[in-house]
């Protein structure tokens, strides 16, 4: 370790099989940097391309250091299948150069390494749940084909919300069908997430399915951002930064996984008993748990784990997942 005195920061030099992993512009067995300053009395940390612009959760293990290629192979192993409808597409390449935008926001860098593996397999459950083209009877069984679509493969309309036409007007020709990782519909939200990611997503929805680290990107500020002001993110719920207000309480809504589905599907999924779709992101969860190294208990109990009998966030007319 080296200690520059003259600028109050402290270098870390870790040796790390990075090329393995295939990190973006990291050489195999090249030393990983870190720096760590103390700012206003908190420790601040930068691990370089990963975990970048001195953040207390880069003081934590990056997720590169937990989550690496082989275990994106393992989680996602047929989605290169010649029946997969995204040949090609997804790699761990494109979600770890995604998830380096947040880990200095706490995606994936909150808490333990424990914490932090369930936050990973919490997101990628969602990912793969959405994104599956598994069933009963497939090879391998119905939790093992997700990132098996980028796409909606048979759009029943455009998706085109005219009451936004002022704040996100549907562009001639373009159709806001579900694209991405979580997928995305409707013009508002494609609108939205193009403003957020500095994409014109609103007159290029396209965009989305043209390239995997901008979907992983889009799935990852879906999961970081509130729906709307005074209510938690999917992040925040799921690591425990959301407290639940009295109304949340009798709403049922407690923080967990269950939670993370009011808020990303809302009424579509949440409130309406024991359904299929609930069901399955769940098992996602659990399967991906135990393929990391964890156990499926550390999900919680029964009542963490599901929204069937939580009162939506934002009950709607219409889904809008």
């Amino acid at each position: 370790m080296a200690v520059n005195f003259n600028t109050g920061f402290v270098f870390l030099m870790i040796t790390m099989a990075a090329a393995a992993a295939g990190f973006p512009g990291v050489a195999a067995d090249s030393p990983k940097e870190i720096i760590v300053k103390t700012v206003k009395g908190q420790k601040v940390c930068d691990q370089g391309w990963e975990c970048k612009g001195l953040s207390k959760y880069c003081c934590n293990q990056t997720i590169s250091d937990f989550f690496q290629t082989y275990q994106f192979e393992t989680l996602f192993e047929n989605r290169n299948s010649p029946v997969s409808h995204a040949v090609g597409f997804w790699d761990y390449r494109s979600f770890i150069t995604a998830a380096a935008t947040y880990q200095p926001l706490g995606f994936g860098t909150t808490g333990g390494k424990t914490l932090q593996m369930k936050e990973v397999a919490a997101f990628l459950g969602h990912v793969g749940a959405k994104t599956s083209c598994g069933y009963g009877v497939a090879t391998g069984g119905p939790l093992a084909w997700g990132l098996c679509y980028k796409k909606e493969m048979s759009p029943s309309q455009d998706y085109c919300d005219e009451y936004y036409k002022y704040d996100y007007p549907c562009a001639p020709g373009a159709q806001y069908y579900g694209r991405g990782a979580i997928p995305i519909y409707w013009n508002y939200n494609y609108g939205a997430i193009g403003e957020a990611l500095k994409a014109d997503l609103l007159n290029h929805p396209e965009y989305i399915e043209q390239n995997a680290t901008l979907a992983f990107q889009a799935a990852m500020w879906r999961w970081m951002t509130p729906a709307k002001k005074g209510q938690p993110s999917a992040h925040d719920a799921f690591v425990g930064n959301w407290k639940p207000t009295k109304n949340d309480t009798l709403a049922k809504r407690v923080p967990g996984f269950g939670t993370t589905m009011n808020i990303l599907y809302s009424d579509s999924v949440c409130g309406q008993g024991d359904v299929d779709s609930m069901n399955v992101m769940i098992s996602h969860y659990q399967h991906y748990l135990d393929l990391m190294g964890l156990n499926r208990d550390d999900a919680g109990p029964h009542e963490v784990l599901n929204c069937a009998e939580q009162v939506p966030f934002n009950p709607s007319y219409k889904s809008s997942s």
